[in-house]
């Protein structure tokens, strides 16, 4: 079966320029790689492969800190975690440029503000759209609300599972990899970090 190559379901790149360098480069891989850029299969695929690649990075271009913006003080003397779990997600690796797919438990304690819980998942993504290690997306996704939103404490989970290790090299399917970043009570106090890692499931 093969993938859509046009049709009702084109997103918002699929009608941008793509510089003629840009599709060199791709067809230098795709020759080098051993196929053929000329045959019918392949023609249209250096534009596609551009497109595809500036949509999976389209986090370069926001800053997700805008995201949390908004925030709301009326929360009725709600002081209790706020926690959006299972959250998915993709990216890319940096070193091979493979996919990271996996799902984030993110968690913080509101000091006098909330922001909607889609700003969390809106935060996730615009780190996540970029060239990545979990591990410095973990702690960049931990720092933003942090430093926006000023909780007693922010708690970041993930868990991926990693293309390169996977698809290539050691190519061990079906491991998976967690990584936390815990900040303010949830790092200071024991009964505060052990409630939020309850919560998520750990």
């Amino acid at each position: 079966m093969s993938c859509d190559k046009d049709g009702p379901d084109e997103g918002p790149m699929d009608k941008l320029p793509v510089p003629d360098h840009v599709q060199d480069a791709i067809r230098t891989l795709i020759r080098w790689s051993g196929d053929d850029p000329a045959r019918e299969g392949l023609v249209d695929t250096p534009a596609r492969v551009a497109r595809a690649w500036k949509e999976y990075c389209q986090g370069y271009d926001a800053d997700p800190a805008h995201h949390l913006l908004r925030q709301f003080e009326e929360v009725g003397g709600y002081d209790e975690i706020v926690l959006l779990k299972d959250i998915p997600f993709q990216s890319h690796c940096e070193h091979h440029m493979a996919p990271i797919t996996g799902k984030a438990h993110i968690a913080y304690l509101p000091r006098d503000k909330v922001v909607g819980i889609s700003k969390l998942a809106r935060v996730l993504h615009g780190f996540a759209q970029r060239l990545q290690i979990q591990e410095r997306l973990t702690a960049q996704v931990a720092q933003c609300i942090w430093d926006n939103l000023h909780p007693q404490g922010v708690a970041v989970v993930i868990e991926a599972q990693h293309g390169c290790m996977t698809g290539r090299g050691v190519k061990t399917p079906g491991v998976g990899m967690i990584t936390s970043r815990l900040l303010g009570c949830f790092l200071d106090d024991q009964s505060s970090r052990k409630e939020v890692l309850s919560l998520m499931g750990y």
